[in-house]
């Protein structure tokens, strides 16, 4: 029996490559002999850096870079095959970094994430995989920029100040000191939302009351991200203000297309494809994914589905384990998942699920693996 076992991380308590010893550990207690293979696997989002570096045994990078309020924090990305970066923007401008009291979009600014990738192009780095989901920013790529030589000036000739609030009074933006090896260098980004830049789907309206915009706020920032469109297309004739995409992380998918030329695509595809997932596919008998809760929103992008679809071009069965089966999991059938296992047994609080944990997943993965055997028995002895 040679099994596959690809699982995303369950967020919040475990790690991708710790959820997957967990589900060895089960497999074991049925197949001892089996022949393994852990692959740490990551949506482009939170645990990408991880999942990357560890599976293509790169090395990581440590920076000391501005988090969204201006402060020093030390950030991690990665470098794998000697020149690639794998950086996610949230290590420097994260919602995370930033205490709920003092979440402001007005004035968090991207700087950091371009501290980061001007580190990795010291380094030598000739292609970028940047991620940038979990954003506490809304100013359209503009710090980001800014570390990369790129000037925001007002109608007076004066340098904008940091934040999404400075948009409103942007006039001209000079790109003469850009980095001249950001033109030299491959950029990728690992975005899974597709909404404009600005407008009633756009960054701001939609994802600005996660960062701690009210109604009010939130308007104004629009208008900001639609002034940063304006003067793109003067300045640079480039119009970004209807491409899918332009308006995640706060604009940071424009910013990043406008300033470095960078493609945006599936997070989870991006991933897959670098570590070269179909290539242990082929591989295996048996491939086991999962997440920390299937449910509907899973068919969107998310790892089980993405490591089933690969898997079903070579008609492997795939089976999920999941911390938590919720609401619109039946979805996941239609996109190449054989059966979803549940960790959780009995009624249980989310405290007692996270503590129980490593045994509950090793349990889960156990009774999935004798499902297995019990099957596979019967067929060997109908075959007789």
């Amino acid at each position: 029996m040679k099994i596959l076992i690809a699982v995303d991380s369950f967020k919040g308590t475990f790690s991708s490559l710790e959820v997957a010893e967990f589900i060895e550990k089960g497999a074991r207690l049925v197949y001892n002999s089996a022949e393994v293979d852990k692959v740490a696997i990551a949506d482009g989002g939170e645990g990408t850096v991880e999942a990357i570096v560890n599976t293509l045994q790169g090395e990581y990078v440590y920076v000391q870079v501005s988090d969204p309020l201006g402060n020093k924090v030390q950030a991690r990305y990665g470098i794998v095959n000697t020149d690639t970066a794998i950086i996610e923007m949230a290590a420097a401008s994260g919602l995370m970094l930033v205490p709920e009291c003092k979440r402001n979009p007005l004035v968090t600014s991207t700087l950091g994430t371009g501290e980061l990738i001007k580190d990795a192009l010291n380094r030598g780095c000739k292609k970028i995989i940047i991620g940038i989901g979990g954003s506490a920013t809304n100013d359209g790529g503009m710090g980001m920029a800014t570390a990369l030589g790129v000037k925001f000036f007002d109608k007076n000739g004066k340098s904008l100040s940091p934040g999404g609030g400075a948009l409103e009074y942007l006039d001209t933006i000079d790109i003469s000191n850009l980095d001249h090896r950001v033109l030299e260098t491959s950029f990728l980004v690992a975005c899974d939302v597709d909404n404009l830049l600005c407008g009633n789907e756009g960054a701001s309206l939609v994802f600005g009351p996660q960062k701690g915009a009210d109604p009010v706020m939130a308007n104004l920032l629009d208008g900001n991200l639609a002034q940063l469109a304006k003067v793109i297309l003067k300045d640079l004739s480039l119009d970004v203000k209807n491409i899918p995409g332009a308006g995640a992380a706060g604009g940071l998918g424009a910013g990043l297309m406008v300033f470095c030329n960078a493609k945006l695509s599936k997070g989870i595809d991006i991933v897959l494809d670098f570590i070269k997932i179909e290539d242990k596919i082929k591989e295996v008998d048996i491939v086991v994914t999962g997440e920390g809760r299937v449910d509907g929103q899973t068919i969107y992008g998310k790892v089980p589905v993405g490591i089933a679809k690969r898997a079903k071009k070579y008609n492997k069965p795939v089976f999920a384990i999941a911390g938590y089966i919720g609401k619109g999991s039946e979805l996941v059938y239609d996109h190449g998942i054989d059966a979803v296992m549940s960790s959780m047994v009995g009624s249980m609080s989310l405290e007692e699920a996270i503590k129980e944990s490593p045994l509950l997943i090793k349990e889960a993965s156990q009774r999935l693996f004798r499902i297995i055997y019990a099957i596979s028995k019967k067929t060997i002895e109908a075959q007789r």
